[in-house]
């Protein structure tokens, strides 16, 4: 624990609560930002509300784990349906996460194709897919493209992933679809313990159906590090590309 007070910034992927609280013990002031390249960084910032201090270490920290709301330099970021319309701001309708401002890019460089598609309707695309809160906040729940579809049934990768690394013996973890002759895919977690921690596969599920509804617990664990690029992001698509290897099709 440090005596003076850090302020640091966080982004890249979703942080989890657990991340959050245990960086606060450490007298860490966590600010959570969130951007892609195409906005130049970061776009939105979730400060500590004022009312968040009277509620306990754990509550703050999974306030604290969403995405927030647009800097003074963009427009509000909004959460939308297909049709471009908001979804209701009710924390549970999921929808896209659009954005427009002094920082979005104005296009892919010669790629006019591309740049119309993502500026659909005037506004940028980011392919996030996040629930709405009733304060203005966003929350991500996954990358559209890692959202697990199990027998019709949609699946955040990021709230299963959250749930694990809850575990205390869970240092850090990612979770994808894998084929499944019935459902079509369901969750498997790759899960790296902290060091001399001891778990198992049972343990960690039956940790999960603590937190999570039935279908959104893993099918399967996977023991070992986590592939990942040279500033630390997780790879899932070489986790993917291993676990459906051999199959024509992916949903």
């Amino acid at each position: 624990r440090v005596e003076r007070q850090v302020t640091a910034l966080v982004a890249a992927a979703p942080p989890s609560p657990t991340l959050l609280a245990a960086m606060g013990e450490l007298n860490f002031r966590v600010v959570h930002v969130y951007g892609l390249t195409e906005t130049y960084g970061p776009t939105t910032v979730c400060p500590e509300q004022e009312t968040w201090a009277e509620l306990a270490p754990d509550e703050r920290a999974k306030l604290l784990a969403r995405q927030g709301q647009a800097y003074i330099s963009s427009d509000l970021v909004r959460v939308v349906d297909e049709e471009m319309n908001d979804v209701p701001g009710d924390g549970e309708t999921m929808g896209e996460v659009i954005m427009r401002g002094n920082i979005v890019m104005s296009g892919y460089f010669q790629d006019d194709p591309a740049t119309e598609e993502a500026f659909e309707g005037g506004w940028f695309h980011s392919g996030d897919l996040a629930v709405w809160h009733p304060d203005g906040n966003i929350e991500l729940r996954d990358r559209g493209k890692d959202i697990i579809i199990s027998g019709g049934e949609n699946i955040s990768s990021i709230e299963v992933e959250q749930a694990i690394v809850a575990h205390p013996a869970v240092l850090e973890c990612a979770v994808i679809g894998i084929p499944h002759e019935r459902w079509g895919e369901r969750p498997k977690a790759f899960v790296t313990r902290r060091p001399d921690a001891a778990v198992t596969q049972e343990e960690i599920i039956a940790f999960c159906r603590e937190r999570l509804a039935g279908y959104e617990c893993p099918d399967a664990i996977e023991f070992g590090p986590l592939p990942k690029t040279s500033t630390g992001k997780v790879q899932k698509f070489v986790l993917r590309e291993r676990e459906w290897a051999g199959h024509e099709g992916r949903i």
